[in-house]
């Protein structure tokens, strides 16, 4: 039998369904989530969706249109390059080259920059300032010449660009976690909480880290974007990805000698990097937008 109530109780939302609330009202929000949903799908099912191994060659389907054309079939859904290897076979295995690979960057990136920046943003006084400073330095470095510089040592391949990538975008966590920790740390809350007798590490995680998981977050979902079009950006020079491989970058690089007559072999994956960041960049804005009144 249901509880029966008499009394008008107001529900109160959890933050994190205030959360989804807030980040639902934004119909491009969820558009870019369900389609960054789709692509963690595809990643991780990608080479059991796909129709075709990504190196088997088709010799009667050289550069086959894709399936709106007139000459193109339904077999070949998105065409066939030059030596008629089926594009959207490529595409699925490619996704965790990029996508898959951009997520694991990120994260890793993300685990080192927390625990660095975590530790500088609570120093004070000359050490603290020599990090901000070295910090600064770093970042007027673009990632994805910091990634170019990282391969021109180690040598082209994806192991190395995941280093390449990874190195390049830590800085920018160790960063924005420093500056964070190090502006909550000015506030009246954190001298309450320190003369209630709280020690640092319990002023870290308690009072400090509630206040600063929404920048985290946030430049996380960006920080994404930029792995993606740094993997992309490696793989399309050649220094990155090498060929055969389906890695999106290097598929639009290993098109350009079709360009003219085969245009679809550099849209369809191009079309296919512009989409995976817009998608993490509408997120990314959700996020920042759901967050603001959270956190006012």
């Amino acid at each position: 039998m249901p509880r029966i109530s008499i009394y008008q109780e107001e529900q109160i939302p959890s933050p994190m369904r205030k959360l989804w609330l807030l980040f639902s009202d934004n119909p491009f929000s969820l558009i870019g989530f369900w389609a960054v949903f789709c692509l963690i799908i595809i990643v991780i099912f990608g080479p059991w969706l796909a129709p075709f191994s990504p190196e088997h060659q088709d010799h009667l389907a050289l550069l086959l249109p894709p399936s709106w054309d007139a000459s193109g079939t339904v077999e070949h859904f998105l065409g066939t390059d030059d030596l008629g290897r089926d594009i959207f076979s490529r595409l699925l295995h490619g996704a965790h080259l990029t996508f898959g690979m951009a997520l694991t960057i990120v994260m890793a990136s993300l685990t080192v920059g927390l625990v660095i920046g975590s530790i500088s943003g609570m120093m004070k006084g000359l050490k603290s300032s020599i990090l901000s400073h070295l910090l600064d330095a770093l970042l007027s470095i673009p990632s994805l010449l910091m990634a170019i510089l990282v391969v021109a040592v180690t040598g082209p391949g994806l192991e190395n660009v995941f280093w390449a990538v990874g190195i390049a975008l830590t800085p920018q966590f160790v960063r924005a976690i420093h500056q964070a920790v190090h502006e909550e740390l000015q506030k009246d809350y954190v001298t309450a909480a320190r003369l209630d007798g709280a020690n640092s590490l319990q002023i870290f995680w308690y009072v400090i880290m509630p206040n600063v998981w929404d920048t985290l977050i946030i430049h996380t979902t960006f920080a994404i974007s930029a792995a993606i079009l740094d993997i992309a950006a490696l793989g399309f020079l050649n220094i990155g990805a090498q060929a055969p491989s389906p890695e999106w970058g290097a598929m639009v690089s290993q098109g350009l000698d079709n360009l003219l007559t085969a245009p679809w072999t550099v849209t369809i994956p191009g079309v296919a990097i512009l989409c995976s960041v817009l998608a993490i960049n509408l997120v990314g804005d959700g996020l920042r937008s759901a967050l603001q009144p959270i956190r006012n």
